[in-house]
């Protein structure tokens, strides 16, 4: 059971610091560069960029749905809009005009989705957006992206500013493992493997990645070596890179800090099954019920989207 391992290093800074830094550096040079917030200037690390460029930043306050029509309109006149809020509220509140105002009438507006998945912990459901990815793949025109470390995040930010069409991205809070890179590149809808094995598959989008490598790391301890993902495109999905995988039959896991419904993992099932795969395959995700509370990292736990659940769940597929 040979593999080529490599594991995740140092641990780098939460993705929304990269996300601030990286939009100060490109609002330097280009003033169509513009935030439009929802009161979440301090939570989506934008001060620095507010201090700096205040002309470029709008303030909405807490009127989501006003923030995505204001961020519409700007950008229909050329702006390079970053409409940025908790995603729990983004993606629910604000989800007509999204429809409507910038995915139906093609604006190209920048959705941040910050303080993500179960983020906000103890601040319960109404704070969690396990939704998300759900509801924005059912809108036509909208790429939904995920990054899981500090490069993704920085080539997330710039590719998206040059973008026409629109796009939703989504953050956590926590700092982020640096990843392997495997391979050289960052394209949206291209997943990037940052981990090579022979004897199973976890695809794995946004924070879920690093635990999958910490995952695979467990694995090889027990001579099971795994191939890791890191699928920080939901929509449009790597379906070449998918089916690649899939070929020789090796069992499948996705994980996740989203709904089993909707997302990622019902993404993947959906295309392997039409195409007449037949592989062993295990959604990671949050089951539909009450949300336990607690922090982040003891909601993960909870639901085995942790190092230990993810690789307990690939033994057990991989014994069937």
């Amino acid at each position: 059971m040979g593999a080529i391992t490599e594991t995740t290093t140092h641990t780098g800074r939460a993705n929304l610091d990269v996300f601030s830094e990286t939009l100060q550096s490109m609002a330097a040079n280009d003033r169509d560069i513009t935030v439009v917030t929802s009161d979440s200037r301090g939570s989506g690390k934008l001060v620095p960029f507010a201090q700096k460029f205040p002309k470029q930043l709008v303030e909405i306050g807490i009127a989501e749905q006003n923030l995505v029509g204001v961020a519409a309109g700007l950008a229909s006149t050329g702006k390079k809009v970053f409409a940025v809020s908790p995603a729990c509220f983004l993606t629910a509140r604000s989800f007509e005009q999204i429809k409507n105002d910038v995915a139906y009438s093609d604006n190209p507006v920048k959705l941040i989705g910050i303080s993500a998945g179960v983020s906000y912990g103890a601040l319960g459901s109404t704070h969690h957006s396990l939704h998300d990815y759900a509801a924005l793949r059912a809108v036509n025109n909208v790429t939904i992206v995920a990054p899981a470390d500090n490069y993704e995040t920085e080539m997330t930010i710039r590719k998206a500013a040059e973008l026409s069409s629109p796009i939703y991205i989504r953050f956590g809070k926590k700092p982020m493992p640096h990843l392997p890179h495997l391979s050289e590149g960052f394209e949206f809808g291209k997943g990037r493997i940052v981990r090579k094995g022979t004897d199973l598959i976890i695809i794995a989008t946004g924070e879920t990645v690093s635990p999958s490598l910490d995952a695979a790391d467990l694995l090889a301890a027990k001579g099971i070596e795994a191939t890791v993902v890191s699928m920080h495109t939901i929509k449009p999905l790597d379906t070449e890179l998918i089916a690649e995988l899939a070929k020789e039959g090796k069992p499948i896991v996705t994980a996740e800090e989203h709904s089993v419904y909707g997302g990622l993992g019902e993404a993947c099932a959906s295309f392997l099954l039409e195409q007449g795969f037949t592989n062993r395959f295990k959604i990671i995700a949050i089951p539909d019920e009450y949300t336990v509370t607690g922090s982040q990292l003891e909601i993960l736990n909870h639901y085995g989207i942790s190092d230990k659940g993810i690789a307990a769940t690939a033994e057990k597929l991989l014994e069937k």
